[in-house]
C-alpha cells in the first residue's frame, strides 16, 4: 500500500495538517523502513512531518513499527543502559563515552548506538575508537561492565537510509527524533536520552509515558545525552512511563569549571576521559549526579 493518502493528511501545512492515529503512523513508517515507499514519497513525508511536528501518538506508532523490525541485542544479566548518540561535538568535547565508561565501571552493560549525521562534528564512535572500543561488526550481547558501540546500520538499514536523507535535503526528519527514543535491546533496559529545545522535553516525556518507557530524560549537551560538565541540567526519570525521579537544573553563577580540554578532536577528548577514569582529573559534578540518577532508576526496574 502506498503512503500517499497519509501524506495528504499530514501535508496540509502547519494549521491544516491532520494527525495520524498510532496504527496509521505505524503502517506509514513501516512502509518507509521496508523500502516500499518511493524516494519522492519519503521526501514528502520528511518535509510534511518537519512542518507539522509529531504527536505522541504518531511517535509511538513510528516506534512500534521500528521496534518490530530492529535487529535487537540479546538481554544481559543486568539491565542494559541504552544511550543514543547522534549529535556529536560542535563546540564542547563529546563526553558521552565518559558517561558510558562510568556506568560500565558500576558493573552495567552499556549500549551506545548512533551514526554520523553531519561532516563537521566529532562523534562518540570516534572517541570510543580512540579509547580502544571499536564499533561492533555484528549484533552481539554485551557483558556486564562493558561498553559496546553499535552503528545504526546494524540495527536497521532502512532507518540508516532515512537518517541519511538529511545529507540530501539538509534538514532533520522524524528519524532523528525517533532514534533518541527507540530501544534496541531485549529484556530489561534503561534509556538515557536528551532533548535540545524545551518543546521536545514535553513531547518526549509524553511519548515515554505513552510507551511505558524506562528512561532518564535530560537537557542534552549539544544534543548528546550526557549532562553538561559545567552546569547540572534538568533531569527526569521514568519507570514504566511514570516520573519517579527529578533533578532541577542548576541556577545562578558558576563558581568553578571543570578542566575540560581546549580541543574537541577525538584524541584530545579520549586523553581527558582517560585522565578522569584514572583519577587524575575529577568526574565533573553534573555527570556524577547523572550517574547517580541512572543507578537509582536501575534499582527501581
Amino acid at each position: 500500500m502506498a503512503i500517499g493518502h497519509y501524506i495528504k493528511e499530514i501535508g496540509r501545512g502547519k494549521d491544516g495538517a491532520r494527525s495520524l492515529t498510532r496504527a496509521q503512523a505505524a503502517d506509514l513508517f513501516g512502509q518507509v523502513l521496508d523500502g516500499t515507499a518511493t524516494d519522492l514519497e519519503i521526501g514528502a513525508f520528511c518535509l510534511a512531518m518537519r512542518i507539522k511536528g509529531e504527536t505522541a501518538q504518531e511517535m509511538a506508532g513510528f516506534l512500534d513499527a521500528t521496534h518490530q523490525r530492529l535487529h535487537k541485542l540479546p538481554a544481559s544479566e543486568k539491565p542494559t543502559i541504552v544511550i543514543p548518540s547522534y549529535n556529536g561535538a560542535r563546540k564542547l568535547p563529546v563526553l558521552t563515552p565518559l558517561l558510558a565508561l562510568l556506568l560500565a565501571r558500576e558493573g552495567l552493560p552499556v549500549l551506545v548506538h548512533g551514526t554520523a549525521t553531519e561532516s563537521r562534528r566529532v562523534y562518540t564512535s570516534e572517541v570510543l575508537l580512540a579509547l580502544g572500543v571499536p564499533a561492533q561488526a555484528a549484533i552481539e550481547s554485551i557483558a556486564s561492565g562493558n561498553v559496546a558501540f553499535v552503528p545504526t546500520s546494524l540495527l536497521h538499514g532502512g532507518l540508516q537510509r532515512l537518517l541519511d536523507v538529511r545529507r540530501v535535503v539538509g534538514l532533520r526528519n522524524t528519524a532523528h527524533s525517533l532514534v533518541k527514543l527507540m530501544n534496541p535491546v531485549q529484556g530489561k533496559s534503561l534509556l538515557v536520552t536528551s532533548y535540545t529545545h524545551p518543546e521536545y522535553a514535553v513531547s518526549m516525556a509524553e511519548t515515554l509515558a505513552l510507551m511505558g518507557g524506562n528512561a532518564l530524560l535530560l537537557r542534552g549537551t549539544e544534543g548528546e545525552a550526557v549532562a553538561d560538565a559545567r552546569r547540572t541540567p534538568t533531569m527526569q526519570g521514568f519507570v514504566s512511563g511514570r516520573v519517579v525521579d527529578y533533578q532541577e537544573s542548576q541556577h545562578g553563577s558558576l563558581t568553578s569549571l571543570p578542566n575540560l580540554p581546549n580541543a574537541i578532536d577525538a584524541d584530545s577528548t579520549a586523553a581527558y576521559i582517560r585522565q578522569v577514569m584514572d583519577g587524575a582529573e575529577p568526574v565533573p559534578t553534573p555527570i556524577t549526579q547523572q550517574v547517580a540518577h541512572i543507578l537509582h532508576l536501575v534499582q527501581a526496574l
